[in-house]
C-alpha cells in the first residue's frame, strides 16, 4: 500500500495511540495531537521520518488553523483523520449540573472536532480522503449522569452524516469502539460512583475487575483500517467496532 498522511487526535494515550502505532507499523506518516507532549516524543523517537505532532488544547479552536498547517507542512498531503479526542466530564445529572461544564465538552468534544473538519476539507477534498470520527454507544442510549458526554456524542454522529451529504468525495465514518481499557474507563469507576446509577457503575467496575474491557488495539486495529480504506457506501454512518458490516477491517493489523 502507498503510504499515506494522516492526523490522529488524542494520540498520546489510549485508543489514540494505538491507531497512530498500528499506522505507523502500516509505513504511513502520523500528525499526532494531544495536550501530554510525552509520548508524542516517544513515537517521535521511535519513527523519526514518519512522525511530527503538535502538544494542544483543542478546545482552544484557533489551534485547528495550526494543526492542520504544520501537517501539510510536515507530510505535504492529508488522506486522513482520525478525530479520537474527547471528554466523559461532567458526570452528573441535569438537576446537579452546571451549564458551562457542558459548554467545556461540547467545545472538546464538538466544536474543536468541526473546527479541525472545517480547516481540513479543501485537503481531503484533494485526496479523496477519510475521516473517522470516534463516537460511543453513550450516542444512542441514555445513561443517567451521562448528559453532556452522550449527547456530545451523538452531535458528533450528526455531524459525520452531514460531511458525508455536503462532502461526497470525503467518506467519513463514526466508530463506537466500545468498552475500551482506556483512562475514560478509569474515570468513569472513580468519578461515576456518585452520579450514576448504582447498577450501572458496579457493571463498569465488574467489567474491569473480570478482564472483559477490549485492549485499545481491538477497536483501534478497525479505525486505523477504515481511515486507510474505508468504503464510499459507509459515509455519513455510525457503526459499532464490531458491526458485522465491517467483518473486512476486523482482526489483528
Amino acid at each position: 500500500m502507498t503510504s499515506m498522511a494522516f492526523i490522529v487526535t488524542g494520540a498520546s494515550r489510549g485508543l489514540g495511540l494505538a491507531v497512530a502505532e498500528l499506522l505507523l507499523r502500516a509505513s504511513h506518516k502520523v500528525f499526532l495531537v494531544a495536550r501530554s507532549e510525552t509520548d508524542l516524543q516517544r513515537l517521535k523517537s521511535q519513527y523519526p521520518t514518519s512522525v511530527e505532532y503538535a502538544a494542544a488544547d483543542l478546545s482552544d479552536l484557533s489551534t485547528a488553523p495550526q494543526i492542520i498547517k504544520a501537517a501539510l507542512e510536515a507530510f505535504g498531503k492529508i488522506n486522513g483523520m482520525v478525530i479520537n479526542h474527547g471528554v466523559l466530564t461532567p458526570v452528573t445529572r441535569i438537576a446537579d449540573s452546571n451549564a458551562e461544564e457542558w459548554r467545556r465538552a461540547y467545545d472538546i468534544n464538538v466544536m474543536s472536532a468541526v473546527a479541525l473538519l472545517k480547516e481540513a476539507i479543501p485537503e481531503l477534498r484533494k485526496s479523496k480522503g477519510r475521516v473517522v470520527l470516534v463516537s460511543s454507544g453513550a450516542a444512542t442510549s441514555a445513561v443517567v449522569a451521562w448528559g453532556a458526554y452522550g449527547t456530545s456524542k451523538a452531535a458528533i454522529n450528526h455531524v459525520c452524516a452531514h460531511m458525508a451529504v455536503e462532502e461526497p468525495e470525503i467518506t467519513s465514518v463514526a466508530i463506537s469502539p466500545g468498552k475500551v481499557d482506556t483512562g475514560m474507563q478509569q474515570q468513569i469507576r472513580e468519578l461515576g460512583k456518585t452520579g450514576m446509577a448504582a447498577d450501572v457503575h458496579a457493571s463498569f467496575v465488574d467489567e474491569h475487575a473480570s478482564g472483559r474491557l477490549l485492549k485499545p488495539e481491538q477497536p483501534g486495529a478497525v479505525i486505523a483500517k477504515l481511515v486507510e480504506g474505508a468504503t464510499k457506501d459507509m459515509s455519513g454512518r455510525h457503526f459499532r467496532w464490531n458491526d458485522a458490516v465491517l467483518s473486512a477491517f476486523q482482526g489483528t493489523k
